[in-house]
This record gives C-alpha cells, sequence and structure tokens, in this order.
C-alpha cells in the first residue's frame, strides 16, 4: 500500500509513515541474542536517525516544532514548566472546586458540609496535582537522560557515524558541504563538546535543562492548585445561603478571569477574550453540576 501511495503521490506522501515505522523498530536488534557482538544494533539506530534527518529536510521545509527547538525562546525550561504548571493549577483548582461545590449546594447541603467537602477536594485535587506533575516532568527527564546515554554509547562505539549526522545536520540548514563536514569533524574531536551538540542538534534536548525541574513543577502545581481551590470556599465561611453561593460565583469569575488574562502569557491571545472565555467555561461547568445536585437533592428529598 506505501508503494501505491509513493508511486501515485510521490515520495514525501508516505515518507511520515515509513520514518514512524522505522523509530519504533530503531531499538529491535538490542537485546537480540543472534545481533550481539554485530553492528546491527548500531547500524539500526543509525538508519533511524539518517530516515529522521531526510525527513525533517524535505522540500517543503523543516516543520514548526523542529524550529522551535532551535530558537532559544521556544525550548522547555524549567521556567517554563512552572509557569505552565502554576497557571494550569490555578485553574483545575478553581474550576474543580467551583463545580464541586455548585453541585453540593446544588443538592440542598447544609454550609458545614459544603465547607469540609470544600476543603476535602482542595486537599485531594492538590496532592494528585502534584503528584500527576512530578510523573510528568520526572518521566519526560528520565527518558531524556536514556536518549542522551544511548547518544554518548553510540559517540564512543562509532563516531563517523555520528560526524556524518552532524555533517548531514548542518548541511540541512544551508552550510556548504565542505563547511558542514569541517565543522562536524572539528566538533567531533572534543566527546563533552560533541555529546551536547548532538543532544541538542539531533534530539533536540537542551543537557542543562532536561525538561526542567520535577520538584519544582509539583511543589508550584501544589501550592497554586490550593489557592485556585480556595477561593470558592471563602465566601462560606463568611455568608450564609444563598448570599454564599452568590459570593462564591462573584469571587470565583473575578479568579477566572485574571487566570484567563496569566493563560495569555503562554499563548498570547487577547486579554478580554481569554478572561471572558474562562468564566464561560467555569460557569458552565458549575452550572451542569449544580443542576445534577438539584436533581439529586430532590430524588433524595
Amino acid at each position: 500500500m506505501l508503494a501505491v501511495l509513493a508511486r501515485r503521490f510521490g515520495t514525501q506522501f508516505v515518507l511520515p509513515t515509513v520514518n514512524a515505522m522505522e523509530q519504533v523498530d530503531s531499538h529491535a536488534y538490542d537485546q537480540q541474542l543472534e545481533a550481539q557482538g554485530t553492528p546491527l544494533a548500531r547500524e539500526e539506530r543509525s538508519h533511524a536517525r539518517l530516515l529522521q534527518t531526510i525527513t525533517k529536510t524535505a522540500p517543503g521545509g523543516l516543520e514548526g516544532s523542529t524550529i522551535a527547538q532551535m530558537e532559544g525562546r521556544h525550548r522547555s525550561s524549567t521556567g517554563g514548566n512552572t509557569l505552565r504548571a502554576a497557571v494550569l493549577g490555578a485553574n483545575d483548582g478553581l474550576l474543580s472546586n467551583l463545580s464541586l461545590i455548585m453541585g453540593v449546594a446544588g443538592a440542598s447541603i447544609s454550609e458545614r458540609s459544603i465547607l469540609v467537602t470544600g476543603f476535602a477536594g482542595l486537599l485531594a485535587g492538590a496532592c494528585s496535582m502534584a503528584l500527576g506533575e512530578w510523573l510528568s516532568v520526572q518521566s519526560a527527564r528520565e527518558l531524556y537522560e536514556r536518549q542522551i546515554k544511548i547518544e554518548r554509547q553510540e559517540l564512543e562505539d562509532a563516531p563517523e557515524a555520528e560526524e556524518e549526522e552532524l555533517t548531514l545536520i548542518y548541511e540541512s540548514k544551508g552550510l556548504p558541504s565542505d563547511q558542514a563536514r569541517a565543522l562536524a569533524a572539528q566538533l567531533i574531536r572534543n566527546p563533552k563538546t560533541a555529546l551536547d551538540t548532538l543532544a541538542r542538534e539531533e534530539l533536540g534536548i537542551d543537557p542543562e535543562a532536561l525538561g526542567g525541574s520535577a520538584w519544582g513543577a509539583a511543589v508550584t502545581s501544589f501550592c497554586l492548585f490550593a489557592m485556585g481551590a480556595i477561593v470558592p470556599v471563602l465566601p462560606f465561611l463568611f455568608l450564609h445561603g444563598w448570599q454564599a453561593v452568590g459570593g462564591s460565583l462573584c469571587l470565583s469569575a473575578l479568579a477566572l478571569f485574571l487566570i484567563g488574562a496569566g493563560i495569555t502569557l503562554l499563548t498570547g491571545r487577547s486579554v478580554l477574550y481569554s478572561g471572558v472565555r474562562q468564566i464561560m467555561f467555569g460557569f458552565g461547568a458549575a452550572a451542569i453540576t449544580y443542576g445534577i445536585g438539584r436533581l439529586i437533592g430532590v430524588a433524595i428529598t
């Protein structure tokens, strides 16, 4: 089928699919006893990297994600992960606890029970958010470390192949063949510099950041989730009945707008657009849970 599609639409049409299949099988020989002591495993990984280079340097140009990896301000870093965790943590805390409290309020449960529910939701959600964020960042960090370890081993086993890959990378960036080859040869002489360059240029990994700090992201997520989740609970500490519900909605609307404005730091969209959109989504979720809580409360009564 791939051959038919290639003949009909050209090789560039099927190249991404072939490349994906090659990447999946690039480590197929690593654990095979018959391949031990042979260059099969190393050559298979080299084939995968070369095909990936060909895919990235197709006539249509480089992909946006590839260009973003080259441009420093788009790269993932500790600050980027912390900012993302902060904004999303506060947003999740506010939305989840607002919906939870409105659902309980819809069931006409006492204010004391609403407070207990709100604080329980705050603690449970903050712990879950922190653990999830830690696992996410730490897993990415371990994956990057493994990729760099494999690259280091390949650099020791086959420096000529790595030099050829660097040459191809620099040629794809527009350097003439002789200059690209000379630059690759110069870099490959220093193993530390060569590994750092290969990690950045071939793998798209910053060895100094490795995706950011898992603990930083986890602590930020916990604190910001708790800060967001406490907002809809606060009015129930001082007000009663519908005044508490109204106060919770008003305070939550203000917080939702501010979070929407904060999201513009990541998206670049209009502050007004993001803030109003955030309020609409938040109140939509709260209305649904309030309605379900109301139906359940009436049914129980």
